[in-house]
């Protein structure tokens, strides 16, 4: 990857932790029609990589979908066979991002101190996310922004929601990570896509 890779932002990225294989199409197809173009399946749900083949099958020419909670280098290699375009991980680890990056797949490391965020970047992350992004605040992302390369982009993750995504967009991220606040499992697809929609038009409204 190279490091131009994030001259476009990221925006919204639905976090479907908990969802099953059998829901993750109608669920993914709602969020599609609701505006979003980058979905993220944690690990940690349900037969995880069941999920993000059937949903790159299904939406993958006009969404991003991607494995989030990934830890360790053999998960990054079964979630590009499984059709994953990017890995999102709670951590920085330096040979996770190595392994995407290599294999042309867009890292969205976790970082909850610049020390973090410097090796990430260092490991070549262009984005990071920002988590518990509660604890950074956006003032604190504002001081990393100040000191990060121009080209990485932020986006916080954890705790974000209806209540505080406008200020998160004014502070300047490239996009944020919506977890609960927009799906839990059991959750029907018309459900999804209106707390979807309601959270995109705040995006749109607000994102600089």
């Amino acid at each position: 990857m190279s490091t131009s890779a994030t001259t476009t932002t990221t925006g919204l990225i639905a976090i479907l932790r908990g969802i099953t294989p059998e829901e993750v199409v109608a669920v993914g197809s709602a969020l599609v029609d609701a505006g979003f173009t980058t979905i993220e399946v944690p690990l940690n749900s349900p037969r995880p990589f069941e999920s993000i083949e059937r949903l790159a099958t299904a939406v993958g020419d006009v969404c991003v979908v991607g494995a989030g909670t990934v830890l360790s280098v053999d998960d990054v290699v079964r979630s590009e066979a499984a059709g994953s375009r990017i890995i999102v991980s709670p951590n920085s680890d330096v040979e996770v991002i190595g392994a995407a990056v290599a294999r042309n797949l867009h890292p969205y490391p976790g970082a909850a101190t610049p020390t973090e965020a410097f090796s990430a970047v260092g490991a070549g992350a262009r984005s990071i996310k920002l988590f518990p992004a509660d604890s950074v605040g956006t003032a604190g992302m504002r001081a990393w922004r100040a000191v990060l390369p121009a080209e990485v982009e932020l986006l916080p993750v954890g705790g974000v929601d209806r209540t505080n995504l406008a200020e998160w967009a004014t502070a300047g991220a490239g996009g944020a990570g919506l977890g609960t606040c927009l799906y839990r499992p059991g959750d029907s697809a018309g459900t999804v896509r209106d707390r979807a929609l309601a959270l995109m038009n705040i995006w749109s409204a607000d994102a600089a």
